[in-house]
Order: C-alpha cells, then sequence, then structure tokens
C-alpha cells in the first residue's frame, strides 16, 4: 500500500505515516513543511512507527525541523534511527574546497600540447591552401575575385590612413630623439643612416604587422568566429561550397598580396616625418635627406622590408583564420580566440623578424 506521507498532532505527540521519500513528498512538499514548522512548535514527542519507508531527504527534512536535536520523545524502528542518525552527522555548511595548485610541470605540458595542437592546425590549414591553389588553377572560373578584391579593400586601402599617422608619428618621434644625441657627438649626417635602416628594414614591417595584426587580423577571426556560431560555415558545406576557397583563401591571399604595399606606404610617410624632423632640428634640408638616402641605405634593405610585409601578411591572416575557424558556438570562446589570434600573430611576427635578422645580417648593411 502506497500512501502519501502525512503527518497528525495530538496535544504534545506527533504521528507520521505513509512513504516519506522525496519523490512521495515533492507533490505536497510546501504544505508538509508548513504541518512540520507547526508540529515542532506545538509537541514534543514524535512517533514514526506508521512510516512505511524513510529515505534521506526526509530525514535531512526532520532534523532541520527539529532544530538539528533529537526530541525528548521518539519512537521508531532501528533502520529508522540509522537513516535519521546519519542525516543528524551532515555538517550544517560544508567546508570551503581549496581550489588545488597546478604543478608547474603539469602547466608547462598543457601549454606544450595546445602550442602543438595549435602547430598542428597551422600546418594542415596551409596544406588545404596548397590544394585549393592547386584546383584553381586547374579551374581559375572557381577563383573568388570578389571575395579577394573585398579583403584588399578592408585590408589594405582602409588601413592607410592609420599606418599613415602612426609611421609619420613614430619617424618624428625617431628622428627627433636621435637628432639630440646625434648633435652632441657632431654626427648629424648620420641621421639619414639611423631613419634609412631603422624604418626601411626593420621599424616600418613589424610596425605595420602590429597594427595590421590588431586591426585586419582580429577583424577576420572575429567575422569567422562569428560565422561559426551562426552557424553560417555548415551552410556552405550544405551547400557543397568549400570554405577555405570561398572564406580562408582570399583573406590570406589579399593580406598578403597588401602587406608588402602598406609596408613602403609607411615607410615612405615614417622616413617623410623623420626628414622634417631633421630639417627642423638639425638644419638638414629636404633635398640633401633625399639626395644621400640612396647612398646610405642599399636598395636590398628595400626588398628585405618587402619580404617581411610578404611573411607577415601570409602568417597573420594565417593565425587568424585558424583560430577564427576553431571558435566554438559562444561568445566567451569568440573573445578569447580573437584575443589569442591577436597575440600569438604578433608573436610569430617576432620570430619571423628575428630569423630575417639572422639570415641577412649580411646583407644591406653598408661597410664604413
Amino acid at each position: 500500500m502506497n500512501s502519501p506521507p502525512s503527518l497528525i498532532i495530538r496535544a504534545t505527540k506527533v504521528q507520521l505515516s505513509g512513504i516519506w521519500t522525496l519523490a512521495a513528498m515533492l507533490p505536497l512538499l510546501p504544505a508538509l513543511q508548513q504541518q512540520l514548522s507547526d508540529a515542532a512548535s506545538l509537541a514534543d514527542a514524535w512517533d514514526l512507527t506508521a512510516v512505511e519507508r524513510i529515505d534521506s531527504a526526509a530525514a535531512v527534512l526532520l532534523w532541520r525541523c527539529w532544530g538539528e536535536r533529537w526530541p525528548d520523545s521518539l519512537l521508531l524502528s532501528p533502520l529508522q534511527r540509522q537513516v535519521l542518525a546519519r542525516a543528524a552527522a551532515l555538517p550544517h555548511d560544508l567546508p570551503p574546497v581549496e581550489p588545488e595548485k597546478p604543478h608547474p610541470v603539469a602547466v608547462l605540458g598543457g601549454q606544450l600540447l595546445k602550442a602543438s595542437e595549435n602547430f598542428h592546425g597551422l600546418v594542415t590549414l596551409f596544406g588545404r591552401l596548397l590544394l585549393d591553389l592547386q584546383h584553381l588553377l586547374r579551374h581559375p572560373a572557381d577563383a573568388p575575385w570578389k571575395e579577394f578584391a573585398a579583403n584588399i579593400y578592408k585590408a589594405g586601402v582602409l588601413a592607410l590612413p592609420v599606418t599613415a599617422l602612426v609611421g609619420f608619428l613614430i619617424g618624428v618621434a625617431i628622428s627627433y630623439l636621435s637628432a639630440l644625441q646625434l648633435k652632441n657627438l657632431g654626427a648629424d649626417l648620420f641621421i639619414v643612416n639611423i631613419l634609412g635602416i631603422g624604418i626601411i628594414r626593420e621599424l616600418g614591417p613589424v610596425l605595420v604587422a602590429v597594427l595590421v595584426a590588431g586591426r585586419s587580423g582580429s577583424a577576420m577571426t572575429a567575422q569567422i568566429g562569428v560565422m561559426r556560431v551562426t552557424e553560417e560555415i555548415d551552410a556552405l558545406a550544405t551547400m557543397g561550397i568549400p570554405r577555405s576557397v570561398r572564406v580562408v583563401l582570399p583573406k590570406i591571399a589579399a593580406l598578403t598580396v597588401v602587406m608588402p604595399l602598406l609596408v613602403f606606404w609607411t615607410s615612405a610617410v615614417a622616413l617623410f616625418g623623420g626628414m622634417l624632423a631633421a630639417w627642423l632640428q638639425l638644419d638638414l634640408s629636404l633635398a640633401y635627406f633625399i639626395d644621400n638616402l640612396p647612398r646610405a641605405v642599399p636598395v636590398a634593405n628595400l626588398w628585405i622590408g618587402l619580404a617581411k610585409g610578404v611573411c607577415f601578411g601570409f602568417i597573420i591572416a594565417l593565425v587568424a583564420c585558424h583560430f577564427g575557424l576553431r571558435v566554438k558556438p559562444n561568445s566567451e570562446s569568440l573573445a578569447s580566440s580573437t584575443t589569442r589570434a591577436v597575440v600569438t600573430a604578433i608573436t610569430a611576427v617576432i620570430l619571423i623578424d628575428a630569423l630575417f635578422a639572422i639570415f641577412t645580417r649580411q646583407v644591406g648593411i653598408p661597410r664604413l
């Protein structure tokens, strides 16, 4: 016989009956809690002999109703006493769980595993691009020219003002600070060498790469990530359109083409800013600066700077697309992937620049 849980108050005695389990109590839980609260304030004797079954949920409910102490008079079976004793032994407040500090070796191992996973994903994406290029060479009609042109406009044309402004200010700052030192040493004329080598070979490409990584790289990751969240990538696959051809390849190709042009543009504007500052600080005419620049800076430095621009543009776009394709369908993943893409791209740019410095250290440096 499955009777619902109930209680009867007789003078100073409370008698419980029925099935006192969580499943049986849930439909009547508010009423039972109110009745037990009233009974605890009126009676000090409790009879549980008529209870058919009792579980830990009911035992905790009774124990809290009794004020976490045993009543003066309590009739119950040995099995019921064991259930109530277990409820009484539970702590009122669980002790706070201190987070376990990860071992440094475990942290290092986790970072290495993540790095190897990302490297594997980048290599896989690069291989996919090579296969797509092979397909497009055989079928030129499938080339995404509109997407390619749109990415050139967004990553290149729209970036001209900000790169020019930053390049001009950097050129002025470097020229001004260098002029102060060279003036004290009587080596004013070497400002042409410092600005030419520093901007054309090193500062121009790296500065543009950092700006493009923060501007265009983050935009690419966010765009592909939103397409992942809204399932547009899956829709392309359903329609039989390869995502790498329509989404990834145009971005990488456009940024690879446009980066050396941005490097040339930014370096030119930065040199112009440096020339103005040198004219104002050292009284070097613009004509003298322009006339001596080709002699002070061999043309090999320009080719090295443009080659850096090609490599930087390719790696920034590749990293941005890789992290964009790894976005999970939630806003937190989109934000974290965009941040990781920018940080990884800038780190890769610095590493590649260091490799260029090592392998081209004998190229383009004039001998005195």
